[in-house]
């Protein structure tokens, strides 16, 4: 699978099961979706079909699951088909259900796996847009002692530590070092409750679909054998002997430490939340849907004041082209070819370096006593990054010149000095259409986005 691409699934597939908590027989199904299209959730059991994002500033409740709602409209228990949507790597997916909440099916997500997995995936032509971490972001919770810690990684890694005041389930660690072993390490870890806190649970309307199939069930503080007996009744299982202490649950284990897996599980369908694929190193202790969500929005936050994220930059990595295979493409010379060396490209961007030396000719009269690279030249750096994106495509490119059509949208956020590496992103907006190109470009110096303009270019073969 291209990493770089989005994904949607090949086609549609439908999933029957009981609600957790309404105990509500559910149909769920999971269909294609068109490209940026997301994660979106319909109601088809209600008048108008509502539609709701799945984005993290819709969650409304963290209780026992998560709940996502826009006006009046709501679904819970979304997070074990969320994880397994994100660890399957799918950008787009519409999921259709008609109840208030997605079925608990055997409390993990290995049946969602599975179908997807059946059904397979279908690589659409849009890029995909990562949110790579660059920097520590931390998320605690005073009162629970809970934290998520999100640091820089080459891809995502999730680390957790769960730890209960509990003979039988006290502390356990669990990790995922990649997304291809989600299904074999993660997905068949099943959700789990303490008997202490079924009947609360039960008092407050919730789990009426619970049972010994669907859940880790631990019973580590002994109660006495009437209580025992009613709690079973009201739950309507079998009835068991109130000394024996452990895993109550009809099937065993899958891994020793299945409650810390499931609680990666979690946090994964949690995060899936943000709307991109992250590329980072999650540190979890003690996390909770709460936690998970508190984060998810952080990163949202983020990624709303960064418009766009700059691209990574490695001067240690050799570059897709450097100068001099720049100037066999660009007719550019001294001292109006700007654009230094590029270090990606793809079939719709490309990203370019150049390096401001206080040398820089134009620094004499703009200005002597306070050098700025003037914005026009910021511009005309764009261009000539996209013009090799386009230039890199056909034969003989030194016999091409580039020419600006129109420029719209530009604007200048800081000024660019002596000493700033500037790193440049071009998108395509539009397909290459008899030579004209429909430009976005980005401008950065380190994370902060410097320059932004939207223009239309022109490649002429030279007479």
């Amino acid at each position: 699978m291209n990493k770089t691409k989005q994904h949607t699934l090949k086609e549609s597939f439908s999933l029957k099961g009981k609600g957790l908590h309404t105990g509500l027989k559910i149909n769920i199904t999971f269909n294609p979706a068109p490209e940026n299209f997301g994660y979106k959730i319909r109601r088809v059991d209600l008048e108008g079909r509502p539609e709701i994002d799945a984005v993290a500033e819709n969650v409304t409740s963290t209780q026992r699951g998560t709940v996502i709602a826009k006006d009046s409209v709501q679904v819970s228990t979304i997070e074990h088909a969320m994880a397994a949507l994100y660890a399957a790597q799918i950008d787009n997916c519409l999921i259709e259900v008609d109840a208030p909440e997605f079925p608990i099916l055997d409390g993990s997500a290995i049946k969602y796996v599975n179908e997807i997995e059946r059904v397979g995936l279908a690589e659409q032509h849009a890029e995909r847009d990562y949110y790579i971490v660059k920097n520590k972001i931390e998320v605690k919770d005073e009162a629970t002692g809970s934290s998520i810690v999100l640091l820089p990684d080459d891809q995502l890694v999730v680390n957790t530590l769960i730890t209960f005041d509990s003979k039988i389930l006290d502390s356990q660690f669990a990790t995922l070092e990649k997304l291809e072993d989600f299904k074999t390490e993660i997905a068949s870890a099943r959700t789990f409750v303490f008997v202490r806190e079924i009947e609360p649970l039960l008092e407050n309307n919730l789990i009426k679909g619970g049972d010994l199939d669907n859940a880790i069930v631990i019973y580590e503080r002994q109660i006495c054998q009437e209580r025992y007996d009613q709690l079973a009744d009201k739950m309507q299982i079998e009835h068991k002997d109130a000394t024996q202490l452990g895993y109550i649950m009809n099937k065993p284990l899958i891994f020793s430490n299945e409650p810390a897996r499931h609680k990666l599980l979690d946090i994964l369908g949690d995060i899936a939340l943000i709307g991109k694929p992250i590329r980072g190193r999650i540190i979890a202790t003690c996390p909770g849907h709460k936690i998970n969500n508190k984060m998810a929005r952080q990163i949202r936050k983020e990624i709303k004041l960064n418009e766009v994220q700059a691209p990574e930059y490695n001067p240690n990595k050799p570059p897709v082209f450097d100068i001099n295979q720049i100037k066999t493409m660009l007719p550019h010379r001294y001292p109006f070819l700007l654009v230094e060396k590029i270090i990606e490209i793809g079939e719709k961007h490309i990203v370019g370096i150049k390096n401001v030396s206080v040398n820089e000719p134009f620094f004499q009269g703009h200005f002597p006593e306070e050098p700025v690279m003037p914005g026009v030249l910021l511009i005309e750096t764009m261009a000539q990054t996209g013009g090799l994106m386009i230039l890199s495509t056909v034969e003989e490119p030194h016999r091409y010149s580039t020419y600006f059509m129109k420029i719209d949208g530009v604007r200048f956020r800081q000024k660019v000095v002596p000493g700033d590496t500037l790193i440049f992103r071009l998108e395509l907006m539009t397909e290459v259409r008899r030579g004209i190109a429909n430009m976005k470009g980005y401008c950065f110096v380190g994370e902060k986005l410097v320059c932004e303009a939207e223009f239309m270019a022109q490649i002429v073969k030279n007479k």
